[in-house]
């Protein structure tokens, strides 16, 4: 047991409970509260948030992993709100996703400078409210790892070594990206037991996923219910493939969530965005209500499940 930085103070990893690993409250884009903020329904997103987290809580959700970066409109006051009203312990994140500012290309020189900015997030609060993150966000897209996104990576890898605090990554189904990642991370010093690669359901090629849970790292099977993007599978697949992991003996290193945000139903909403919400009205409860029933009907014991659901989270955050 160990204790872990949450958005309302630490908490210990034996009371995580049932856990979500890779979720979001609110998603935007950085600075566009402070510049445009008529783009944003501030308040109508914490009302949102709070009842379907409320409800969630209700059927059994204990703790969810925010993974929000700066680049992503990270609001954490917005999150402390929202954990306190629902009662769902919150873990922030640090770090950065694909809109990587000019700032760590151009001007910061390297990770050296950039890691420091994700320890302080750690060690001092997030924007000057002690509000302290407890995992480090990386992400990489397409084919390739980009030279900005492996400066972020590498600042990572730094920050990681200096705190402790573990590192969640995101990925795109193309390329099989999560194998740079992972080299990269190794190369730098993090052990593969302190990584989680993140969406990897979005990819159903099982060789592939079993090369990176042989090399010793967590798999987030966390984009539920999925096919929002052209070519990646829907969740019926998405589970057939979870149950073949199972099968090949790695419950014990898989994590299940959805990458959900959340949406509100009124006439602003791109109808993108709107489908998106058909495709899920069970919000942050789709795995519980479709998934968990559905690997039940596969043979999935009820231990595996706990395992996925509840012990794996706390585990993951107590390896150093």
């Amino acid at each position: 047991m160990v204790k872990v930085n949450s958005v309302l103070g630490p908490i210990n990893t034996s009371d995580f409970g049932y856990t979500l690993a890779h979720e979001h409250i609110m998603v935007n884009s950085a600075g566009i509260q402070q510049t445009f903020p008529e783009l944003i329904d501030r308040q109508g997103s914490i009302e949102q948030s709070v009842k379907d987290l409320s409800e969630a809580h209700k059927n059994g959700l204990r703790t969810i992993v925010d993974l929000t970066t700066h680049d992503l409109g990270r609001d954490i006051r917005l999150i402390e709100e929202v954990s306190q009203r629902s009662g769902v312990q919150v873990i922030a994140c640090t770090g950065t996703w694909l809109d990587i500012p000019r700032a760590f290309t151009s001007w910061a020189q390297g990770p050296e400078n950039i890691a420091p900015l994700y320890v302080r997030e750690i060690n001092e609060g997030i924007e000057r409210t002690g509000i302290k993150a407890g995992i480090i966000k990386v992400a990489s897209d397409g084919k390739e790892v980009t030279s900005g996104e492996k400066i972020v990576l590498q600042a990572a890898a730094i920050a990681h070594k200096e705190t402790g605090v573990p590192i969640s990554t995101h990925t795109s189904a193309q390329g099989n990206i999560g194998e740079q990642q992972l080299e990269i991370l190794i190369e730098e010093g993090v052990d593969p037991k302190c990584i989680y690669i993140g969406h990897s359901n979005d990819n159903d090629d099982i060789d592939y996923l079993l090369s990176l849970l042989n090399k010793g790292v967590w798999l987030g099977l966390d984009r539920y219910p999925g096919g929002y993007h052209v070519g990646t599978p829907k969740w019926e697949r998405r589970t057939e493939v979870a149950k073949q992991l199972i099968d090949a003996g790695f419950s014990h290193r898989i994590m299940l969530a959805h990458d959900w945000s959340v949406i509100l139903d009124n006439d602003s909403t791109p109808p993108w965005r709107l489908e998106r919400l058909n495709d899920n009205p069970h919000h942050y409860l789709f795995i519980d209500r479709v998934v968990i029933p559905r690997l039940r009907e596969l043979g999935v014991s009820g231990e595996a499940i706990k395992q996925m659901m509840v012990s794996n989270t706390q585990a993951f955050f107590e390896t150093k």
